[in-house]
């Protein structure tokens, strides 16, 4: 466990290396300079021992505080980072998107479902698309998108397992990076956050063979019948920026977007995404693709 007495820069992960003792017969050990992020997740996970000072009495809880306040002015001194996904494509919103990416010059991560990729001529020209955009990455949305009976399809890790696997050969997905099709599950690192236990099996078997499992923060909910947005521009984009300014996302000055591809089939769809680009644009935020998540500090 870590001890954290006061608010010095050690404490925010700084190392003063002038005060580091050497002589000239020894060569210097380089100190590791523990990221932002180590420190936050500490803080979070309770894993850090605060001591009362016997001269300055500032309780554990005002040193807590104290010391998450410290923490949130250094990552407001970072960039932070947006990361647009898409959910279920190639579908009737993919090629919209692939243009847009391309107009907007910006970085676009999309999960794909095989099943809609190989349902007709227009579904593979949209996965050409994709697959051919520099800006666009390509990740595993499961084959048959559940036949979108979760529960059932869950039931069974193996089979579900097999379904993402069979989806990575028939597109050739190259990150063995994934999202499961109705939950908000995260896996990755020494993080294990589950939304539904109905998926966590089969989220922790593609994690066992080297898969890294992806959620969300923010969703751009639609209409599943119409593809309509149920929510205006203002709201989620405002949801992102809270997100990142009171360091509430999954990780510190991270945000990940939840969208569909069919919401975007629409020429009223595709000025909202592309007025959310810009939006995110002028506060300056930084597009990334999934496979860098998260970006750390």
């Amino acid at each position: 466990m870590s001890s954290c007495q006061n608010l010095s820069s050690a404490a925010l992960g700084y190392v003063n290396r002038d005060s580091i003792e050497t002589n000239d017969q020894e060569p210097v050990i380089p100190v590791r300079k523990p990221l932002l992020l180590d420190k936050w997740d500490s803080l979070q996970r309770n894993q850090i021992l605060f001591v009362v000072d016997t001269v300055n009495k500032i309780d554990v809880k005002t040193q807590k505080k104290n010391l998450k306040d410290s923490l949130k002015r250094e990552f407001d001194k970072k960039p932070k980072h947006v990361f647009l996904t898409f959910d279920d494509g190639p579908l009737v919103g993919s090629a919209a998107i692939d243009s847009l990416a391309k107009a907007k010059d910006i970085k676009v991560s999309v999960f794909l479902v095989g099943k809609h990729a190989n349902s007709g001529k227009a579904r593979k020209r949209d996965l050409a698309r994709y697959e051919s955009n520099p800006l666009i990455a390509c990740y595993n949305h499961s084959y048959t998108h559940a036949h979108n009976r979760y529960t059932y399809f869950y039931s069974n890790p193996n089979t579900a397992f097999d379904d993402f696997e069979k989806n990575e050969n028939d597109l050739s997905l190259k990150h063995k990076i994934v999202r499961l099709p109705g939950r908000n599950i995260w896996i990755y690192d020494d993080v294990r956050k589950i939304d539904l236990q109905s998926g966590s099996s089969t989220a922790d078997l593609l994690f066992e063979n080297g898969y890294k499992v992806y959620g969300w923060d923010v969703e751009w909910r639609i209409n599943s019948l119409t593809g309509v947005p149920v929510q205006a521009l203002e709201t989620v984009f405002g949801k992102m920026k809270s997100f990142l300014n009171y360091k509430s996302s999954m990780t510190p000055n991270n945000v990940v977007l939840l969208m569909h591809d069919d919401m975007f089939q629409t020429k009223k769809g595709q000025e909202l995404l592309g007025q959310l680009i810009d939006n995110l644009k002028k506060e300056n935020y930084n597009f990334e693709f999934m496979q860098d998540y998260p970006i750390k500090y």
